[in-house]
């Protein structure tokens, strides 16, 4: 069920020059995207079949106004998207209070989007900025759902996106006044097996990852940072009053939910060597089911570098959060990050596989530089020892290739983002990481420029978990932004927000409970076995993969941007994951929409 990426931006720079090292010298300026999925496969759902009854149905007539069904800001840049080859030249913003007219735009010039095989108009109505209800309306296109101009329109999507995470929460009771539908007994108590051995350790606690109840190391730290990063950069979007048992106690809520993760990660580390455990789930994924009756085995995966990487960076971010409020779990962050970074000295990469019988997610990678890198700069933030910062200049000059993006398997651009902003940086590193940045934002922001819906034109980031990918480029572009003075990127990290909020070929939001169509059923154990889904929970998006038989089934030749489909069983597709939803929560807060 986890389609496993590499998506790697191959920056040929002359990194000997840029560092002052010497290195080789690269001298192609050219930026090729190379993508490979390494999938794991798997029947999902103990051999339950689709049920067609839980397809979501679809809108009464395909839409060809497109815009986000949330809403704008009042100063926001507005567009708003005309498919089909015949469009006319005007379009009306009516208010729906008055049912009058209150803007009238031109429409703009032919654009082909390849990614949905469309042809698109665009049409601008930043000029409204008075908070209320409206609609577009044309004379040969029809009209746009409503959608709300005004502040504060993204509160109540962001407290649900953040709650998501106490409803995954693993080994707790989740009593019926916080849970409310999604209510459960304590899960996933008992110890678990070291694979391949007799040993039993307690890993209690923690979020499950996704639809499933695995609970994974490499993804869990992407959501982690995630989060610190958002309550970092806007501490003012989070309160303390989330309706969690924590709610009330004087310390922001994401805290205390981040704490509650910190807490199991630590038990995630073997005492010993300071290497860190991949993963603990079942040999295989459940039925659909809550998670108190998964009662298989629980099986601990063996040590990866990735796992052991990301973990040391985000302990070492833990201490930096924690220290003024809780200093004890501060000073355990620290000595655990550093006891992590003496394992990674003596171990060399390795390319964690799925062990034989077990066939849950896999996350799977096969360069653990990057998790170094990260490892290597949150620590020496932290610590200012110079052994890190050794590392770091060691890495940077070895490197040819950065994903300047915030992903799980990609997270250089988390390493960058803390780096960049270091007083005691090193001027050659800056400068490499940089150009790297540069030339990555503006690699996909002309791409965007080229696409009706304003965001990346071509099909190699719609795989598992598009829709994580699109909010990345928001990050990226906002980070360059912030580095470089460019407002042009934050018009287009903006965009990617639309794009997830419904201004997408598909015409929905993919927020659920967000958005006037929105998924109804998403692959997520909870909500199919309460039969209510869960509202704030992005799901994965657009997968020309097709890797489940209702993808593959239904989806045919869709455009990129199309393949996509509101089915339980299409996990390809309408899974949800923790490290979607963060990402969205730290785009949402770096972005000032809350």
């Amino acid at each position: 069920m986890k389609i496993k990426e590499i998506f790697i931006i191959y920056l040929s720079i002359s990194i000997g020059a840029l560092t002052g090292c010497n290195v080789q010298e690269k001298t192609s300026q050219d930026i090729t995207v190379q993508v490979t999925e390494e999938k794991t496969i798997v029947k999902d759902g103990d051999g339950i079949g689709a049920n067609k009854a839980l397809i979501s149905q679809e809108p009464d007539a395909e839409k060809n106004v497109i815009l986000n069904q949330l809403g704008y800001l009042p100063n926001d840049i507005k567009k708003v998207v005309f498919r089909g080859e015949k469009v006319g030249k005007k379009f009306s913003v009516i208010s729906i209070n008055t049912n009058e007219i209150v803007y009238t735009g031109e429409v703009g010039n032919k654009i082909y989007s390849p990614a949905a095989d469309e042809t698109n108009y665009i049409g601008d109505f930043s000029e409204v900025t008075k908070e209320g209800v409206y609609k577009i309306i044309t004379d040969t296109s029809g009209e746009s759902y409503q959608f709300k101009i005004g502040q504060g329109i993204y509160k109540e999507a962001f407290e649900d996106a953040l709650r998501f995470f106490y409803l995954q929460r693993c080994g707790q009771d989740i009593p019926k006044e916080y849970g409310d539908t999604w209510a459960h007994q304590a899960c996933h108590t008992e110890m678990a097996t070291i694979y391949g051995s007799d040993k039993k350790i307690d890993v209690s606690g923690g979020w499950h990852d996704a639809g499933d109840y695995g609970r994974y190391v490499v993804a869990t730290s992407k959501a982690v940072a995630d989060l610190l990063l958002a309550y970092e950069t806007n501490k003012e979007a989070f309160d303390d009053n989330l309706n969690i048992p924590e709610s009330g106690n004087g310390i922001p809520d994401v805290l205390d939910e981040v704490r509650y993760q910190l807490v199991w990660l630590l038990k995630m580390q073997n005492q010993e060597n300071g290497g860190v455990y991949h993963k603990v789930t079942g040999a295989n994924f459940p039925g659909y089911i809550m998670p108190q009756l998964e009662i298989s085995d629980l099986i601990v995966c063996p040590i990866s570098t990735t796992a052991t990487g990301d973990f040391a960076a985000v302990m070492a971010m833990g201490h930096e959060a924690y220290k003024e409020i809780d200093s004890e779990l501060a000073d355990e962050c620290l000595k655990a990050a550093q006891k992590a970074w003496v394992y990674l000295e003596q171990a060399p990469n390795s390319n964690f596989k799925n062990p034989t019988g077990i066939l849950t997610g896999e996350y799977g990678d096969s360069d653990d530089l990057d998790e170094r890198l990260w490892g290597a700069v949150e620590l020496f933030k932290v610590t200012n020892d110079e052994k890190y910062h050794d590392k770091i200049k060691g890495i940077v000059k070895d490197i040819n290739r950065l994903d300047c993006r915030y992903g799980w398997q990609g997270v250089a651009e988390y390493a960058i983002d803390t780096y960049i902003n270091l007083p005691n940086a090193d001027d050659g590193v800056l400068q490499v990481l940089k150009e790297n940045l540069k030339m990555t934002g503006d690699f996909f922001l002309s791409a965007a420029k080229q696409d009706g819906y304003n965001v990346y034109n071509k099909q190699d980031i719609y795989y598992w978990g598009s829709n994580m990918n699109v909010l990345s480029l928001a990050l990226l572009y906002a980070h360059a932004s912030e580095i470089f003075d460019e407002q042009e990127y934050i018009e287009y990290a903006n965009e990617q927000i639309n794009y997830c909020f419904g201004k997408n070929p598909m015409d929905m939001s993919y927020v659920t409970g967000y958005g006037t169509v929105y998924p109804k059923f998403p692959h997520h154990r909870p909500s199919v076995a309460k039969e209510k889904t869960i509202p704030g929970m992005i799901v994965g998006g657009p997968n020309t993969g097709r890797e489940d038989n209702i993808a593959k089934q239904d989806l045919g030749a869709a455009p990129a941007t199309k393949c996509y489909i509101d089915n339980r069983e299409s996990y390809s597709t309408n899974e949800v994951d923790i490290y979607w939803n963060s990402t969205l929560i730290y785009a949402l807060a770096k972005l000032g929409r809350v």
